[in-house]
């Protein structure tokens, strides 16, 4: 017979786990569900009403077209490469297992991968089902030529980048000049990533734009979720933090 210590272990145990299922539905997978909703509705108005051209975006794309010279070919490469998707999988990789030994912890590292892989569903939701063409330039790089809405690679260096940076400053929150590199470093990134982009001809000025909020939203939601209110060191964290241990 199971005594009655170990069927109240049971009983909690499972009613752990009831907790940590709604506390994932609850601070993360209703806010990326809202996300992607209001990323579809965006798309739509792009493709539908507006024709999948927005207001001065074609005259951006051409003068960066004009105004392409051998040195910023180059220099948009790296700074393209910057968020490749292999180049992003591996930093993330190498980041969630470096902090795992450093914190003797998972949350930084759940944080991490949770934000980064985030945006990246809804952006491959966002891409199946919205289908906008790329801009009408010539392109630098080789992609798909209907997955232009949002900017992937800059949702991904947002939630990379910026990811990093938030870990990197909670943990030095009392050397301003480290907090204020960090954030230098983390914003600089996605900013570069998202120039390049449209420099090369891959992108309309409202892909990268809304890839930016996307990749925000992404890090917001995670941080919040697993790491507690990172802008305030030892903010009160919500429940879903015991996911991590």
């Amino acid at each position: 017979m199971v005594s009655d210590v170990e069927a109240a272990s049971r009983t909690s145990g499972r009613a752990g786990w009831t907790e940590k299922v709604a506390a994932v539905a609850r601070f993360i997978l209703l806010p990326l569900a809202l996300l992607a909703a209001v990323t579809l509705g965006l798309g739509w108005l792009i493709m539908k009403p507006l024709h999948a051209e927005v207001s001065g975006e074609v005259a951006l794309n051409e003068a960066f077209e004009q105004d392409r010279t051998p040195l910023l070919n180059d220099l948009t490469h790296y700074g393209s490469m910057l968020s490749d998707t292999p180049v992003i999988i591996v930093l993330t990789a190498i980041a969630a297992i470096a902090f795992r030994l450093v914190f003797k912890r998972w949350r930084e590292s759940v944080f991490l991968v949770v934000a980064v892989w985030s945006q990246n569903l809804v952006f491959l939701l966002a891409t199946y089902f919205v289908e906008r063409p790329r801009p009408g330039v010539h392109h630098l790089d080789p992609a798909p030529p209907t997955s232009s809405f949002p900017s992937g690679h800059t949702s991904a260096a947002v939630g990379f980048y910026v990811g990093m940076a938030v870990v990197l400053a909670l943990h030095t929150h009392r050397h301003t000049a480290l907090r204020v590199l960090w954030w230098v470093l983390g914003l600089a990134a996605p900013l570069i990533v998202a120039v390049s982009r449209l420099y090369r001809g891959m992108h309309h000025l409202s892909d990268v734009s809304w890839g930016l909020v996307l990749g925000f939203v992404c890090v917001a939601v995670a941080a919040y979720a697993i790491l507690g209110t990172p802008w305030r060191p030892g903010g009160r964290r919500p429940e879903p933090s015991a996911l991590t241990g």
